[in-house]
């Protein structure tokens, strides 16, 4: 289960895997692994961009600037270098950029979680070496990051020289003359404190604004025939130097523990030398039997194994290490839109999160699911402060883009008109209770999330001829902005409102004294829960009679249809080429709004007006957002599409493999990372999680010879196994079950084979 790369150009940063991160701080102080550690210029990271409120693109039309964003504080910061390690022979720069390299391999082992790099040189001098390259972050112990380095002479070689060091003089990537990054300013963190002692290095740094601290403690050690030791520090930057001998294998580690205020206190210092001494005497073996024990457990659950289509094989579980390694893996931090892979969107948090991450591990891994939503709950005050400041009397309206909870989008029509964030927040957490069952988790903050996301749909929509209204609101298709009753919008928030008096009416029967603290906390009235309850229940959803389909929106067929057939290429993606105000006047779809609708909530709208509606939107949809192209494919294999399906699968499953979108480089795209493996489980084997519990209506794509996968369900593991001659359902684990099978009820028994 390893990635390879045989092939290498500098100039290519498609090619660069980024491979392990931790996550540190206000929003994330990330660690980044991406480029030879000799290269004459010191280690890189990515250049990031920042990307408008439109997903992917750039933010300049026509020559015009047409949405800055704000000097926000919440940005994913880069954090202390310590992975950069200079090595000389004879005092020749050991780099990739000059000499010749005779061999070179890279390797990212996704089964064990580290990667490695070796490489045959020769310098322009003529000395030649092997060096061997081994990088991890633990998923054990979170703030570690190490590095293990072989040095193995072939020619004649006097001196070895290795500078290690660690930079605290570190900056985001921006250009104020660029729309498409940053453009505040690239320093965000200053160097507090930079010392030696007893051999362990330790430089802290502090942001400007908000006074947060993040500290790095490292110590190295090496072993070789002979050697030298020297250390300089500095204002900035701590070195270390050892002088070896050329004439034997050199064989050197790192350690390096990051901390931050948030997570380990007031003094990271002593909370870094703390975990150091926890972890400097396992060696960088111990260190990578650890990543492959948890990883292990990671991949008995989530791999997913694909007999007959090797690419896809690839990919699948490419995109689950990524997502892996980029998930928060506590309460106090989210998934970035690009995880932690580069700088496009300043690592902000979107609805990416809880329709095409959070499902994954809400069926694998829920103890991670259960964070997520923990970190949503520890910013819904925030939420609240939004809804006042957005005019609203009371609820809870959740910032399309953010990192600590404030609105880090500038531009409204595409950014925090996008109501139905409030929604999709609320549809996870259902979504937890439905597959875990988690009666506390409802109790201490699910009631609650609901109840406040409800009070903002009761205060922004109205009742008018019967009906409940929610008008002035982006839908998530960003080529349409601004309207009334966007037909998502009103779907979810009806699911919202009616699941928010359920759990109200449940608390009211099963815990009634926390209830009445929860009203008298939130002041909540009976008559607000019964007129949730009224909205819900009364809720507009538009329907076109001519054309049998759910309408986009109150206005969005009675525009001009735009010709896709016959737009140019290189007209695509149309952000690029078109003002905004353009392609709101037109019926065109950047991505899946009403077929996503369809997907969640599918049994709001019979199969027939659910299968018009494809028709329909497909013809106009660009899938120019990268979320799109895995709801197509799911739905087309509800539709008995078979060849639509596989088409957009495939294109979801190697986006970021191929770099099919041109814009890898800014970071990997996470949520279209989660919609490959929905596209498997609630694609193919069309697996859905309802309140009359777990279905599936499997099939086969011709290209494959058969598929297999894992979830979990209230405290029970399935097996789920499709060929071409049956699918085979097995309960792993767990109380007997029984479940929906194209309609029909299996009885699974534990330990047993079910084969339809």
């Amino acid at each position: 289960m390893s990635w390879k790369l045989t092939s290498f150009d500098l100039d290519d940063e498609s090619l660069v895997i980024n491979e392990s991160i931790l996550s540190i701080g206000n929003g994330y102080l990330g660690v980044r692994g991406n480029f030879e550690e000799g290269h004459e210029e010191g280690t890189k990271s990515i250049r990031g961009t920042y990307i408008n409120a439109f997903h992917d693109e750039t933010e300049i039309i026509y020559g015009e600037k047409l949405y800055g964003f704000p000097d926000t504080q919440e940005k994913v910061l880069n954090v202390i270098d310590a992975q950069t390690v200079r090595i000389y022979l004879d005092d020749e720069p050991f780099s990739l950029a000059q000499g010749q390299v005779l061999e070179f391999e890279r390797c990212l082992h996704m089964d064990r979680g580290f990667t490695e790099r070796i490489v045959h040189w020769r310098s322009p001098g003529g000395k030649e070496v092997k060096i061997h390259y081994r990088r991890l972050v633990s998923f054990v112990t979170k703030e570690l990051f190490a590095l293990d380095i072989q040095i193995i002479p072939i020619s004649q070689i006097d001196r070895i020289r290795m500078i290690s060091t660690i930079n605290g003089d570190v900056t985001n990537f921006f250009d104020k003359t660029d729309p498409r990054v940053a453009s505040g300013h690239a320093r965000r963190l200053h160097v507090t404190e930079a010392l030696q002692e007893n051999g362990i290095s330790i430089v802290k740094d502090t942001t400007y604004v908000t006074e947060l601290e993040v500290a790095c403690v490292s110590s190295s050690s090496i072993t070789a025939g002979s050697w030298e030791y020297n250390s300089w520090p500095g204002e900035h930057t701590l070195e270390e130097t050892y002088l070896c001998k050329g004439d034997e294998p050199i064989y050197f580690t790192k350690y390096a523990l990051y901390t931050d205020t948030i997570r380990h206190g007031a003094d990271v210092t002593k909370e870094g030398l703390k975990l150091l001494q926890q972890v400097k005497e396992m060696s960088f073996e111990e260190l990578l039997a650890q990543q492959k024990q948890y990883l292990d457990a990671f991949w008995k659950v989530s791999d997913i194994v694909i007999d007959g289509d090797p690419h896809v094989q690839e990919s699948i579980r490419f995109n689950l290490y990524q997502l892996l390694q980029s998930v928060g893996k506590d309460p106090a931090s989210n998934i970035a839109a690009k995880g932690l892979s580069g700088e496009g969107y300043e690592g902000h948090y979107f609805w990416d999160t809880e329709i095409y991450i959070f499902p994954v591990f809400l069926m694998t891994h829920p103890e991670i699911s259960k964070n997520l939503l923990l970190h949503r709950y520890s910013i819904l005050e925030h939420a609240k402060e939004r809804a006042r400041e957005m005019g609203h009397k009371r609820g809870a309206l959740f910032p399309w883009r953010t990192i600590a909870g404030m609105e880090s989008s500038a531009f409204f029509p595409a950014g925090t008109a996008q109501y139905h964030l409030s929604a999709d927040i609320a549809y996870s957490y259902i979504q937890y209770y439905l597959a875990t069952k988690d009666e506390e988790f409802l109790t201490r903050y699910m009631a609650e999330v609901l109840f406040e996301t409800a009070r903002l749909w009761a205060d922004t929509g109205h009742m008018q001829a019967g009906k409940f209204r929610i008008d002035g609101v982006t839908g998530p298709d960003e080529y349409t902005c601004i309207v009334n009753n966007n037909y998502y919008t009103n779907v979810m928030a009806k699911h919202n409102l009616l699941w928010a008096v359920k759990v109200y009416r449940l608390l009211a029967h099963q815990d009634p004294g926390h209830l009445s603290q929860l009203i008298d906390r939130l002041g909540l009235a009976e008559a607000e829960v019964e007129y949730w309850q009224t909205a819900g229940e009364n809720m507009y959803l538009p329907y076109d009679e001519t054309l049998k389909i759910n309408a986009q929106d109150d206005t969005f067929l009675q525009k001009a249809r735009w010709d896709l057939l016959n737009t140019p290429s290189e007209k695509f993606p149309l952000l690029l080429n078109y003002h905004p105000l353009t392609l709101y006047r037109y019926q065109v779809l950047k991505q899946a709004d009403t077929v996503l609708a369809h997907f969640l909530l599918e049994d709001e709208q019979d199969f027939d007006t659910i299968k018009n509606s494809y028709d329909y939107y497909e013809e106009i949809t660009t899938h120019d957002s990268s979320l799109s192209s895995c709801i197509y494919s799911i739905m087309a294999s509800k539709l008995g599409y078979a060849e639509k399906a596989y088409r957009y699968f495939d294109e979801t499953a190697r986006l970021d493999l191929d770099n099919i979108h041109k814009n890898t480089k800014d970071g990997l795209h996470m949520a279209n990372m989660g919609g490959t493996w929905l596209g498997i489980v609630y694609g193919f084997a069309g697996m859905r999680l309802k309140e009359s519990g777990l279905s599936f209506s499997p099939v086969l794509p011709a290209e494959w010879n058969s598929y297999e996968f894992h979830v979990r369900y209230q405290g029970r593991m399935l097996k789920i196994h499709k060929n071409r001659e049956s699918a085979v359902y097995t309960l792993l684990s767990g109380k007997d079950l029984e479940i929906t099978h194209e309609g029909e009820l299996l009885y699974l028994a534990n330990g047993e084979e079910v084969v339809v």
